[in-house]
């Protein structure tokens, strides 16, 4: 926190934190992976850089610049002896200002780190997950949907609670637009007659850094993928689907509100994503050791 260690006990705020009431802080989530020359963070400098733009939309000053927050990332995972975790920055507002106006909050910063295994739990990553789309809208584009901000994933959260209580794994949210936008804390890619598809930054969605080097893999393997928006009714009659992300990495989706995708189960291109993301990460490939930042 701030720049120094504590013990995870002591890692605690004031109940007047501005970010509390108002939601003013901006994240981060990255994992490190146990690989063959050691542990490794997954494009590091890529998601410090993006909370450093995530903070300059909220007009946060971080303080710390993109090389420190890394440093302090690999010190901190060798204290807390992690070979491979999650890993959670955050640049919140504290103290100095109750309304409204943040002008005289405080900004602070920490770094957590932790074991977390497949956030969609293993049977999805094996077997695909239950989807259903919500009633529930993406923030639209003038809210800074692209950046991490704490609270505009307020309706996320909606999102995903009104799914699980229906019963279903995860939600898919359409943008104000009723174009398919993302998963709850996902982005969304579906395949149709061999062609990957998935909606442009423009449909709302976050700039995910796992979706970007998931789309160069697949481009690198010989696949065509294009950005492009879809619609509701497109989620129903695709081959296959899969959604991506730091925690969910690549997670297969075999159902879309009761109707099976493709024959109800993950299929050869997802396969293939998980595959590769599963090898870029454990450091097998060995075709982008720049996304492997060493512990």
């Amino acid at each position: 926190m701030d720049g120094e260690q504590v013990l995870w006990d002591d890692a605690t705020v004031h109940v007047l934190t501005h970010a509390l009431h108002y939601g003013t802080g901006v994240f981060e989530g990255i994992r490190a992976y146990r690989t063959g020359e050691g542990t490794q963070v997954f494009r590091l400098t890529d998601h410090m850089a993006r909370l450093h733009r995530s903070a300059m939309a909220y007009h946060m000053d971080i303080g710390w610049p993109v090389e420190e927050l890394n440093e302090a990332t690999k010190e901190l995972l060798r204290a807390n002896e992690l070979e491979a975790g999650y890993i959670r920055p955050i640049v919140f507002l504290e103290l100095g200002a109750v309304g409204l106006n943040p002008a005289n909050a405080k900004v602070r910063s920490a770094i957590v780190t932790w074991e977390w295994g497949a956030y969609l739990g293993e049977d999805g990553v094996q077997n695909g997950i239950r989807t259903k789309v919500s009633s529930w809208r993406r923030f639209p584009m003038d809210v800074f949907p692209n950046a991490k901000a704490t609270g505009t994933y307020i309706n996320s959260i909606l999102a995903k609670v009104e799914a699980v209580r229906s019963g279903y794994d995860e939600a898919i949210m359409l943008n104000t637009d009723g174009l398919i936008s993302e998963g709850s804390g996902e982005n969304i890619f579906l395949m149709r007659d061999g062609i990957v598809y998935t909606p442009p930054v423009s449909a709302g969605c976050l700039d995910g850094i796992t979706r970007a080097s998931v789309m160069t893999l697949l481009r690198e393997d010989g696949y065509t993928v294009v950005e492009r928006t879809f619609h509701r009714s497109d989620l129903y009659y695709g081959d296959e689907m899969f959604l991506t992300g730091t925690a969910a990495e690549v997670t297969p989706v075999r159902e879309v509100d009761d109707r099976p995708v493709g024959d109800g189960k993950p299929g050869p291109i997802t396969r293939r994503a998980q595959a590769l993301f599963a090898d870029t990460v454990a450091g097998k490939l060995g075709t982008h050791p720049e996304w492997l930042e060493y512990v």
